[in-house]
Parts: structure tokens; sequence; C-alpha cells
């Protein structure tokens, strides 16, 4: 488990130096895009992604690192959206957004170091494709759940699986060699 923890922890100093540096870059201008619309976002990454494994086929040429890379920053992004609703400015300072993308970023390892334990780190013998399989019913769950005004019946709540999403992610980054 060690292993995880250390590999896990190498991809999200990745994943938090993109997030960093396009901070510097563009700010905060993903403040302005509601839950929602950060799940569409998801779901266009995730469907490239799934795309380029079926058909083999790159067009684009940017490779499906950067995506689940992407998938990462944009459910941390949700995330904060989600749960710092007293944040009223769009313009965070870029310690700001990085303070709370470790927050949420820590709160997320430790649901993984939990699960992980639990599930005797199952994931290790799932293909990234799987991966990719897992993320893209958990976006269509959460749009569920959205169009249904936040509430379930039985279900945890979006959060919950957007901290699923970027796991996923993570450990289909582990996979494909990221930060090692």
């Amino acid at each position: 488990m060690s292993q995880t923890n250390t590999e896990y922890t190498n991809v999200i100093n990745v994943c938090r130096d993109i997030f960093s540096k396009k901070t510097k870059d563009y700010g905060t201008a993903w403040r302005i895009l509601r839950p929602s619309s950060l799940t569409d976002q998801l779901f266009i990454k995730a469907q490239r992604i799934r795309t380029v494994q079926e058909t083999g086929e790159n067009k684009v040429g940017e490779n499906i690192e950067d995506e689940f890379i992407a998938i990462v920053n944009y459910c941390l992004m949700a995330i904060i959206q989600l749960r710092e609703t007293e944040l009223e400015a769009l313009e965070l300072p870029a310690e700001q957004a990085v303070e709370l993308y470790n927050k949420y970023a820590t709160e997320a390892f430790d649901l993984m170091a939990k699960k992980n334990h639990d599930y005797g780190e199952a994931w290790r013998d799932m293909r990234v494709s799987s991966l990719t399989d897992l993320i893209l019913q958990k976006i269509f769950r959460v749009k569920q759940i959205e169009d249904n005004d936040g509430t379930t019946i039985i279900s945890e709540g979006i959060d919950a699986n957007y901290f699923d999403m970027l796991n996923y992610a993570v450990f289909a980054l582990i996979h494909i060699k990221v930060g090692q």
C-alpha cells in the first residue's frame, strides 16, 4: 500500500503543478462554471479518452494522459464549487486556489486509502479502459442527480461521485506511469 500512496502522491503532484500553472495563466476563470458545466467538461474528456481507446486513432494529437490529468483537475474544481459555497469572488488568488486544491486532494487521498484497503487494491488488476468506463458511468450518475435537483433517495451525493472519478483517473495515470 505504501507503493500506492507514493504513486498516488506523485500523480497528484503532476496534476497540481498543471493546475497551478494554468491558474497563473488564466486565473480562476473556471469559477464562473456551475458544477453541471464542470460535469459536462468531464464528459467531454472521458468520452475523448474512450473514443481514442476504441478507435486507436488520435487525430487531435493530445495524449490520453493529459485528458486523465484534466479529469483530476476538473473534479477538484467541481468539488471546490460544490463545497466552498461561501466563496463569492470569481477570481481567487493563486495561492488560495492551490490551498483549496490541496484540501480536497487530501480528502480524495484519504478516501482512496480507506477504499484501497477494503478492496485490496483491486484497481491494479483493472484495465485503463475499465477505469474510463467507470468514470463515464459516474458522470452519467452525476448528470442524473443534477437533473433531479441534487436529490437522491439512497445514493451518494454528487461530491462523492466526483471523488470517485478523481481517484479512478489517478489509478489510470498510475497504470500509464505518469509521475514515475
